[in-house]
């Protein structure tokens, strides 16, 4: 039987004390649920526990060793390869810079990375290559044909461009702008 309002009020007690007896039993009721929950976590956790122990007792058997060893290895092997692959990386960007110092073009390097040794470079302690100015040197002559050659060359004055000349020649771009911008701030022609 549930402790009511109405079965209260049936037993002739007054309605603020009727407030009180049911406040204070839902606080018993709550209090009551929470140990209730707090020891079906322990029962759940005791349950676990013997699986735990067997466990325990197969690692204790030497199960536990063998699956360290092949994890450690595992471990290791990847460590490594990780390694590996960021110094691969360190001298194909290393060697790539070079190539881009001596003047080959930057649609050629991947090429010349693919068939050239990148695993001979190697690097000082503080992370430059290590005889910089004989591998240019070197890198130089081996890929002189794909090294771009930067030449300058001047305006030519014999044939000036055209423009405004006395032999009724159009005006040059620029001064035909420059008429219109006048007409259209000043709202008339310039004085020619």
């Amino acid at each position: 039987m549930a402790l009511t309002r109405k079965f209260l009020a049936a037993l002739g007690i007054e309605a603020d004390k009727i407030d009180e007896i049911i406040s204070n039993h839902v606080e018993t009721v709550d209090a009551l649920k929470a140990e209730r929950d707090e020891y079906k976590a322990y029962k759940a956790d005791a349950e676990r526990l013997a699986d735990v122990q067997k466990e325990l007792d197969e690692l204790k058997a030497g199960a536990y060793k063998e699956k360290y060893e092949k994890e450690h290895a595992d471990f290791e092997n990847f460590k490594t390869s990780v390694a590996e692959k960021e110094t691969k990386a360190k001298k194909v960007s290393a060697f790539k810079n070079i190539l881009k110092e001596i003047g080959v073009p930057e649609k050629r390097l991947d090429t010349i990375v693919k068939v050239s040794a990148v695993d001979d470079i190697d690097f000082n302690e503080d992370d430059t290559v290590k005889n910089l100015d004989v591998l240019k040197a070197s890198l130089s002559k081996e890929w002189a044909d794909f090294i771009e050659k930067k030449t300058t060359q001047r305006a030519r004055v014999e044939t000036p461009p055209e423009g405004d000349d006395d032999k009724g020649g159009q005006p040059s771009l620029a001064a035909q702008i420059a008429k219109r911008h006048y007409e259209q701030v000043y709202g008339k022609k310039e004085k020619e």
